[in-house]
C-alpha cells in the first residue's frame, strides 16, 4: 500500500485510522504471515532443493543419518543417567529432539522434511517432470539417509566407547520399537509424518523460535512412541548389529510400514490439505 492510500484509507474512517506512518508499518511488519505465504515460502525452498545436484543431496543426507543417531543415543544416555522412577522415560525422551536440532539446525537433508517441501511444488505445477525430480530427491536422500544411519550404528555397536548402562539403554530403545507390529509400526508412522511436516510448516511461518518448536515437536514424537524412518533406521541397525533384530523384521516389520506411515502422513494427509486451504487464494491472485 503507497502512502497516498494509506491516507485516502485515513481519510475514509478505516480501522487504525488514528495510528501514524511508523505505526501502522509496526503493525505490518508484526502480524504473522499467511497461509498463503508459508506455502509459497515452502514451494520455493522445495523447488530449490529439487534442482540441487545428487552429489550435495547425497553427502548432506548421509550427514543426516549420522546426526539423528544422536537422538537415540542421548535418549539412551539419559535413560541411563537418571534415577530409576516413573518419570525417567518422561525426561529421557527429552534426548530424541537432539539429533532433530543438529539435522534440522544444520540444513542437512532429512527424508521425512523433503515429504512436505518437495511435494508441494509438484502439486503446483502438476507436470510429469517434477513429479520425477521429486521422486529422485526422496530416493537420494532417503538412501543417503540409510547409510549414514549404519554408519552411525556400526560404530557405536562396534567402537567400545559406551558404559554398560548406556549399552543397555540403546537396546532397551531398540526392543521398546520392535515391540510394536507391522500395523502399529504404520498407523505410529502417519502420526511422525504429521508431525515433521507440521513442523516444517511452523518453522517457516515463524522467526527466532527454531530451538523451542524443533525440541517441543520433535519430543512429542517420542513420547507419543511414533515411528520415524530415519531415527527409527539408526534404532534398528544398530540392533540388527548386535544381534537384537533380524535383517527381515528390521525391512518388513518396521522400516516398509513405517515408510509407508510417514509418507502418508506427511504427504496425503499434511500437503494435500495445505495446498486446499491456499488453493482458492492461489487462483485468485493468479487470475488477478
Amino acid at each position: 500500500m503507497t502512502d497516498a492510500e494509506e491516507e485516502a484509507e485515513d481519510q475514509a474512517g478505516a480501522p487504525g485510522k488514528n495510528l501514524s506512518f511508523s505505526e501502522r508499518s509496526q503493525v505490518r511488519k508484526a502480524a504473522k504471515p499467511g497461509a498463503r505465504v508459508v506455502y509459497e515460502i515452502i514451494r520455493t525452498e522445495g523447488e530449490s532443493e529439487l534442482r540441487r545436484p545428487f552429489s550435495a543431496l547425497w553427502w548432506s543426507g548421509v550427514a543426516a543419518g549420522i546426526s539423528i543417531g544422536f537422538s537415540f543415543l542421548t535418549e539412551a544416555a539419559l535413560s541411563a543417567h537418571l534415577p530409576a522412577s516413573e518419570w525417567t522415560p518422561i525426561i529421557a525422551k527429552l534426548g530424541y529432539a537432539v539429533g532433530f536440532l543438529i539435522v534440522i539446525l544444520g540444513h542437512q537433508q532429512l527424508f521425512t522434511e523433503n515429504v512436505l517441501t518437495a511435494v508441494l511444488p509438484v502439486i503446483s505445477r502438476r507436470k510429469p517432470s517434477w513429479f520425477f525430480k521429486m521422486l529422485r530427491l526422496w530416493s537420494t536422500v532417503l538412501a543417503a539417509n540409510v547409510v549414514g544411519c549404519i554408519v552411525f550404528a556400526w560404530f557405536f555397536a562396534f567402537v567400545a566407547m559406551l558404559g554398560p548402562a548406556v549399552q543397555q539403554g540403546l537396546t532397551d530403545i531398540v526392543q521398546h520399537l520392535m515391540a510394536n507390529n507391522p500395523y502399529q509400526m504404520f498407523v505410529k508412522g502417519i502420526g511422525a509424518g504429521w508431525v515433521i511436516a507440521a513442523l516444517v510448516w511452523i518453522l517457516a511461518a515463524t522467526k527466532g523460535e527454531d530451538f523451542l518448536i524443533i525440541t517441543l515437536l520433535t519430543y512429542l514424537i517420542a513420547l507419543f512412541g511414533f515411528t520415524h524412518i530415519v531415527a527409527g533406521t539408526a534404532e534398528v541397525a544398530y540392533g540388527v548389529m548386535t544381534g537384537t533384530v533380524t535383517l527381515h523384521n528390521s525391512i518388513f516389520q518396521f522400516f516398509l510400514p513405517t515408510l509407508a506411515g510417514n509418507v502418508f502422513g506427511g504427504t496425503v494427509l499434511f500437503s494435500a490439505l495445505s495446498y486446499a486451504q491456499v488453493r482458492e487464494e492461489i487462483f485468485e491472485s493468479d487470475s488477478d
